[in-house]
């Protein structure tokens, strides 16, 4: 997806930035179609992947930097041309954009025409049936080139993931998490002075003296991973959480902490089923209690949980059509 408010950023803080994104490949690809970096004259965020092709896809884009050219499409043989064992040809779109490029993006589908042959003429019909399905029926395409146009659908969060206390652990979850595509994440505990100076793209900071009243605000959608200094704490959350309603939480803790908060639970009024939507312990206990290692499992979990949603989804939607 087209991370319209990265661009923005990168272009407010440098003026001029070179976008880099794999529009299209044969046979095998470093990454996806629709992965893309940032490059500008002394500096580069995002990757597509490749190694030699990713130095090679820089390189270009610093040279237009400097020139007069804002677009071009490049088709790199991985083998012959890179010396990589990959079989396979990606085909790379790189843009320049300033603050009137930005402005130009519009807020669901960018799609630009891309190929010499066709810039400047009528979008052809089979674009114009895509940006129809996007609003006429919400459905977001696929990335990627169609008869000559580049169509990328523009990233919006789609996860909202409530993190609850900034200690060891929950520092090292946001640090893994908030680099991932489609997550908003709202971190919150009881001062600001329990947050980290730098807080990473994507994160809001919420200090709240009270956090247990922030938990009717979260929405009904949103993923929840409590992990507070304070056990009182914790329990207060999953009260409010089973309350209130969510799509997922996990509870940092070990199994005889768990035993204890789904007696306490079930004293406070909830049945056994809700208490049970309730993950405790989070993450992979056999990578370890090291806060990085909680980190990458839940992080493991979580991803795992989505891409299943997601399939499940789609696989309903086809079977629908």
């Amino acid at each position: 997806m087209f991370d319209l408010e990265g661009v923005r950023a990168a272009v407010a803080q440098r003026g001029r930035v070179a976008r880099v994104v794999i529009a299209g490949f044969d046979g095998s690809s470093p990454r996806e179609v629709g992965a893309a970096m940032l490059v500008w004259t002394d500096g580069l965020s995002g990757t597509i992947g490749g190694g030699a092709l990713e130095w090679a896809a820089i390189a270009r884009a610093r040279e237009m930097l400097t020139g007069p050219a804002l677009l071009r499409l490049d088709r790199d043989a991985l083998g012959p041309a890179l010396g990589q064992c990959c079989g396979g040809v990606v085909t790379l779109l790189t843009e320049v954009f300033d603050a009137a490029a930005v402005a130009g993006v519009p807020g669901d589908v960018f799609a630009r025409a891309v190929l010499g042959s066709v810039a400047g003429e009528a979008m052809p019909l089979a674009v114009t049936r895509v940006l129809g399905r996007t609003r006429g029926q919400g459905i977001l395409p696929a990335p990627g080139l169609v008869q000559g146009w580049m169509v990328e659908p523009i990233l919006r969060p789609q996860r909202e993931i409530w993190v609850w206390g900034a200690g060891h652990v929950g520092r090292a979850i946001v640090g893994v998490l908030a680099p991932l595509p489609e997550v908003a994440i709202t971190w919150v505990d009881v001062g600001a002075d329990r947050f980290p100076g730098d807080i990473p793209a994507g994160v809001t900071v919420v200090p709240a003296a009270d956090p247990v009243l922030l938990v009717p605000h979260a929405p009904m959608g949103a993923e929840h991973l409590i992990l507070t200094y304070s056990h009182a704490l914790d329990l207060a959350l999953c009260h409010a959480m089973l309350t209130r309603g969510f799509a997922r939480c996990g509870l940092i803790g070990s199994r005889t902490k768990w035993a204890r908060f789904r007696a306490r639970l079930a004293t406070l009024g909830h049945i056994p089923a809700g208490i049970a939507r309730i993950e405790c312990p989070i993450g992979d206990p056999a990578l370890g209690k090291h806060p990085q290692m909680i980190a990458i499992g839940v992080a493991a979990r979580m991803i795992a949980a989505h891409t299943l949603a997601q399939r499940h989804t789609l696989a309903q939607r086809k079977d629908a059509v």
